[in-house]
């Protein structure tokens, strides 16, 4: 019995144990192909990362080989692969700059204990069962700040394609620092980068989801080998070291390091939003089931993973989940098999990149980061509410003016105060009879409807809290006050009011006093269980006689109407 409940829970906390006894050799070939595809994928794309992330460019290859590694244990997803994101590199390239002070062997240390506090917040959401927190940040609030992140990312990436000097610490700062060095563009950088950009762009147009940038990748390394671009400005990479990455814990303690709680909360929004963004795209799209709660788990080992492998921050992208899917992948083995890939190529074959151009992982930054520029949706979301579109644009000036960092943390804040705006002013509906039915709407929608004379029904649209309950008080004497009859009866419908604070109780409680000293009755109707007992608990029952869920809208009408005749 013992042994059946841990094997059971191993099943549940562990997918693997759940798919590979059930792998047979048709899933095979489908995922050596993905996993090698995509390994040709992630390999410039993660360098041109961490270049970002200002740590050495291998550093993104070990991002994927580690953190993709575990991953693909404790997934419940078939199609996300892990790695660096571009949002997570330059919150971590940016924020990182000013804790280290310039010393390259500090920032990635704190890098890599970057990656372990987010390990730590990915686990503790998982315990206390947290993953619905990331939905407090609205698709509104997203493709502002994303939109800003690319712009963000850009400006650090373009004066690299001009072969200049980068600076500034926000995207104004960076193109006017741009601008000043447009003087000393090196041509033959510029030219080499165009020509790669071309050709990186229509070679995903022509043959999408394949690994355009590897064979871009290829060329120019074997360019810069027999030709004298090097000497002429050309950046390259340089060595890099040979063999798989060291295990060692990260050298920093939390307590030596202010401000990484700060960027790694940051980086675990982000990066639980990407991850689960992507896998109920492709869940959706194949046909299977996530489970949101247990990617919390995933994250959490993958990234635990890059902080004892040298790396640092990973999750699940949608460029590289997409290119996974594409090439025919059937389970994480895929995950798997493409880090043994990258593990091989760091084993073996890390002499051929020295000569890649730093242009390259530049241009193929520039070209990953467009895709986050969603200007028809933008355009969409303004025809449909002005309000959240503000709100989107706040969250993308935020990033352009205060870094993605700060813009993040401002996207947060962005989405919990609109949230709690919109609860604050609860819409209290003014209900009229349909026609000769039984059924009552919003009088303001349906002007058509019948009022009732002597009553007004009014229906509390939001949960009745102690900050809105002031408001909604508001509302309900105002329908009051305008009346304009001789109102001897108010029907507040409670159908639409999920849950009732003490003080939601109270306000009801004091309303159904004051119209009772105006020899006005109160009746709730359709309140549900909880909202019911905690009234039954203020005392209301004494007052407006039993609340029932028995009794509708039309019932408490009809009984008026009766009394009086």
């Amino acid at each position: 019995m013992k042994m059946n409940v841990i094997d059971k829970n191993l099943k549940l906390y562990i997918p693997i144990f759940q798919w590979l006894p059930q792998y047979h050799s048709g899933l095979l070939k489908g995922d050596l192909i993905a996993g090698i595809t995509l390994a040709s994928f992630v390999l410039p794309e993660s360098m041109a990362y961490a270049t970002l992330a200002g740590v050495p460019s291998y550093y993104g290859i070990y991002c994927c080989l580690a953190g993709g590694l575990l991953f693909a244990f404790f997934t419940t997803s078939q199609h996300v692969a892990v790695g660096p994101t571009s949002a997570t590199s330059l919150m971590i390239g940016t924020t990182v700059a000013t804790l280290a002070g310039g010393d390259l062997q500090r920032w990635a240390a704190i890098a890599a204990l970057t990656a372990l506090v987010v390990a730590v917040l990915c686990f503790i959401a998982f315990l206390f069962k947290l993953s619905s927190l990331v939905n407090f940040i609205s698709d509104s609030i997203l493709l502002g700040f994303k939109a800003g992140a690319a712009l963000s990312i850009m400006a650090t990436q373009i004066p690299k394609l001009f072969g200049v000097e980068g600076g500034g610490g926000h995207f104004f700062g960076r193109m006017v620092s741009l601008f000043q060095h447009l003087p000393e563009t090196n041509w033959v950088v510029l030219s080499f980068g165009i020509i790669a950009m071309v050709l990186l762009f229509f070679g995903d147009k022509i043959l999408p989801g394949k690994p355009v940038s590897l064979v871009i990748v290829i060329v120019s390394i074997i360019v810069l080998s027999f030709t004298q671009l090097a000497s002429l400005g050309m950046h390259i990479t340089g060595e890099i070291p040979a063999g798989l990455p060291s295990l060692a814990k990260p050298s920093l303690r939390f307590n030596d390091i202010n401000g990484v709680m700060e960027l790694a909360f940051a980086c675990f929004l982000m990066g639980y939003i990407e991850t689960i963004s992507a896998a109920k795209t492709f869940a959706i799209k194949n046909n299977y089931t996530i489970n949101p709660h247990q990617e919390l788990l995933s994250l959490g080992f993958a990234n635990f993973a890059a902080a004892f492998s040298s790396a640092y921050v990973v999750s699940g992208g949608l460029s590289q989940s997409t290119v996974n899917e594409k090439s025919g992948a059937k389970t994480p083995l895929s995950l798997i098999i493409c880090s043994l890939t990258l593990g091989i190529i760091l084993l073996f074959l890390t002499g051929l990149l020295k000569n890649l151009p730093e242009v390259i992982l530049a241009v193929i930054v520039l070209h990953a980061v467009s895709g986050l520029i969603k200007i028809k949706e933008l355009k969409q979301v303004y025809q449909l509410s002005k309000l959240e579109f503000a709100v989107a644009m706040v969250a993308f000036i935020s990033v352009l003016l205060f870094g993605i960092l700060t813009g993040v943390l401002l996207a947060v804040l962005t989405s919990l105060l609109l949230l709690i705006r919109r609860i604050s002013y609860p819409h209290v509906a003014l209900l009229g009879r349909i026609g000769n039915s039984i059924h009552y709407s919003d009088m303001e929608r349906h002007a058509d409807n019948i009022l009732i004379d002597g009553i007004i029904i009014l229906r509390i649209e939001s949960s009745i809290l102690y900050f809105n309950e002031e408001n909604a008080l508001q509302k309900i004497n105002y329908n009051i006050e305008n009346y304009g009859g001789n109102l001897k009866l108010v029907i507040i419908d409670l159908s639409a009011s999920p849950f009732i604070d003490v003080a939601g109780s109270k306000m009801l409680l004091q309303l159904s006093n004051q119209l009772k000293k105006k020899g006005i009755s109160l009746k709730v109707v359709e309140a549900l269980s909880n909202v019911r007992d905690i009234m039954r608990k203020q005392g209301m029952e004494e007052v407006i006689g039993h609340i029932s869920r028995m009794v509708s809208i039309d019932d408490a009408v009809h009984e008026f109407e009766t009394s009086k005749s």
